[in-house]
Parts: structure tokens; sequence; C-alpha cells
């Protein structure tokens, strides 16, 4: 299912400008323990999905996984810093082609999705498949994320070119959660925290939502102002659940997988 991706014939670039290359070497780790703590969870699918993050302090350059690797084999040295024209100007490897088109075209379109995390992880791509919206606002973990998604209701096939990518790009508006009809699932934040963050607990509430419609008795929504008060709640403190969210993840991966961070 997985496609080699065929660099452009332009020549990449030669000139990097300013790196911070501390944060870089700590956003590799980040993303790393993001593609470890996936592949645990159940997350991943063979060789078929991806992870990106913008290198820090840049527009241009975003880091993401190698054609070829299965998510439970990420380092934080195998992931690739790739420009928007296809060429790997850091890494060994080419990413998988479907990555480059949506990824790359995403960080361009959108500047505020630092980090775009894409699976088919099987709970929420299952609600992508049905009718009707995929979140029933009937769980207290989906409310994480009430007013944040959308569905994008075209089905076009694989991402195999940059017009398919800036289609997804388009209709992700600004939302920071995309259900992909018959496909998957997009989840874009303005770190690699927010992003793992939104993406534990989405493949968390679409769980219990599946686990609850399979009793064959109707679902139970929040009403909609107690749905916004307490999204509004949550998201308070968002962004400090989600750093430590990342470094919980971190600390597990150190004792059991360490070599995630070399």
């Amino acid at each position: 299912m997985a496609h080699e991706f065929r660099t452009a014939s332009a020549a990449p670039l030669s000139n990097w400008g300013e790196i911070d290359r501390d944060a870089l070497r700590q956003a590799r780790i980040d993303l790393a323990a993001c593609f470890r703590t996936a592949a645990r969870l159940g997350f991943e699918e063979g060789i078929c999905n991806h992870f990106s993050a913008l290198v820090p302090g840049r527009n241009d350059l975003f880091l993401v996984n190698p054609y070829g690797l299965a998510f439970r084999e990420i380092t934080a040295s195998s992931l690739l810093v790739c420009d928007f024209d296809g060429h790997v100007v850091e890494g060994d490897g080419q990413p998988e082609a479907t990555a480059f088109y949506i990824h790359a075209r995403l960080h361009k379109q959108l500047p505020r999705a630092r980090a775009a995390f894409h699976t088919h992880m099987p709970n929420a791509t299952a609600l992508s498949m049905v009718e009707g919206e995929p979140l029933a606002w009937a769980g207290q973990s989906s409310l994480k994320f009430y007013g944040r998604t959308m569905v994008d209701e075209v089905y076009n096939g694989l991402a195999l070119d940059e017009a398919e990518g800036d289609r997804i790009a388009s209709a992700m508006g600004d939302a920071d959660i995309v259900f992909l009809r018959n496909h998957g699932v997009m989840v874009v934040g303005t770190g690699i925290a927010e992003a793992w963050d939104d993406l534990y607990y989405l493949e968390r509430a679409a769980e219990v939502q599946v686990k609850a419609l399979s009793t064959g008795r109707p679902l139970r929504a929040v009403a909609p102002d107690v749905a916004r008060r307490t999204y509004e709640q949550m998201r308070a403190g968002d962004q400090e659940s989600a750093r430590l969210h990342l470094e919980s993840i971190k600390r597990s991966l150190m004792r059991d997988e360490p070599e995630f961070a070399t």
C-alpha cells in the first residue's frame, strides 16, 4: 500500500540558513517518542502512516518518517528533514510518497500546523466510514474536540500528487482534527506535544463511542451548553497537560526502549 517517492530534479537547498541544532535534536526525540508510543498503542498500520513537524524556527523544512520503517523502528536520527520540493536535506532515505504530498502541502498551506499526525488508527478510522458526524459528543473525552473537528467528505484515493495534498489542506480550514472519509484522520497542532495529546485522546474517545454503539442502545449526547463549557475547561489547561503527557511517554520509553532517542 505504501509508495516510494521520487524526488524532483531541481537541486536541493545548498544553504540551510539559521538552524537551532539543539531544538532540532529535541524535536527529533519528541517525534520519535510519538512514533514508538503510537506503535505500542496500535495506532500504526504497516509502514503507511506518517507524522511530521516543522523544524523549530523554520517554516520551510519539516521532519517526517522515512519510507519503509514501521513506527516501532523509528529513532530520532532516522527521521528525515525535507523541504517542500521533496528534497531530503538531512537523513538517509526518502519519505513515503503520500507522506510527502500530504504533509509538505499541509505545512506549506497552513503554517499554524507545526505538527501533523496522520493515521488509520482503528476506532477513529471506523467513525470516518459511517454516515453522519463521526463524534456524537456522548463521552467526556470527546468534548476535548468540541468545535475543533471537520469532515472531509471527498475520498479521492491515494494522495499521490500536490493537487490532492492541497485539497486536503484546504478542506482542513480552521479545524485541528479532520476525519478523512473512508480513509483515516489528520491531527494538527501548534507543536508535537499538542498533536500527540490530541491524537491519543481522539482514539480513546472513538474507542469508547464504538463500544457504546456495539451495545445497540442509543447514545446519550451531552447537552450542547455543557459540552461547550466542558471543552473550555479542558482547553484552559491543555498545553501544559500535553507537555506533561509527552514527557511521561518519553520517560517510559527511556526505561523500555532507550534506543528511540539515538
